[in-house]
């Protein structure tokens, strides 16, 4: 029998807290989750920004900002989103495509769509849609846009929240406790 390898996940996103962080993201709704975005004079506060004096501080300033910032992370995560489809344009009319084929399909409610000249059942109407579908996709390359999401996304949203310190009523009510 091979050796396995059990990779301890939760030592390694423990230092980050994101368990916590992922329960909270579940627990709220769309509206709740986008009614307390930060004003962008505090989101891009430039008086704020400094190096991290070492890793520590920095693993503080991310996990004090990924809560506080969340929503505009969130913001900034959906507009990266929408920029990635208005660049890859292929991808974007692929998933119109899918998503008003599904449509199409699922208004005639299990029956025959008859044109007059040809009958064609749900079943075949699906298939065209994989054959078409899936081959257009592949060439639109959703990989390497999700891929390129996931990069600027991380190096965006880490990069603001190790260079934007703590705000200083945070420091005095840390020292308090």
């Amino acid at each position: 029998m091979a050796p396995t390898i059990n990779i301890p996940l939760d030592a390694l996103t423990s230092r980050l807290n994101l368990q916590s962080r992922l329960d909270s993201v579940r627990a709220q709704s769309l509206i709740a989750r986008f009614s307390n975005v930060k004003p962008l004079s505090e989101f891009f506060d430039i008086k704020r920004l400094s190096k991290p004096s070492s890793f520590g501080e920095m693993q503080d300033r991310v996990n004090y900002n990924l809560n506080y910032f969340s929503s505009n992370y969130a913001v900034v995560f959906v507009m990266l989103s929408i920029y990635s489809l208005l660049t890859n344009l292929t991808l974007l009319w692929v998933i119109i495509f899918v998503v008003v084929g599904m449509y199409g399909i699922g208004r005639l409610k299990g029956a025959d769509l008859d044109l007059g000249f040809v009958r064609a059942t749900s079943t075949q109407l699906y298939t065209g849609l994989v054959v078409i579908g899936v081959p257009w996709a592949i060439w639109a390359s959703p990989l390497a846009t999700a891929l390129w999401l996931v990069g600027a996304t991380g190096v965006t949203i880490l990069g603001h929240a190790s260079f934007m310190d703590k705000p200083i009523e945070s420091a005095f009510s840390e020292e308090a406790v």
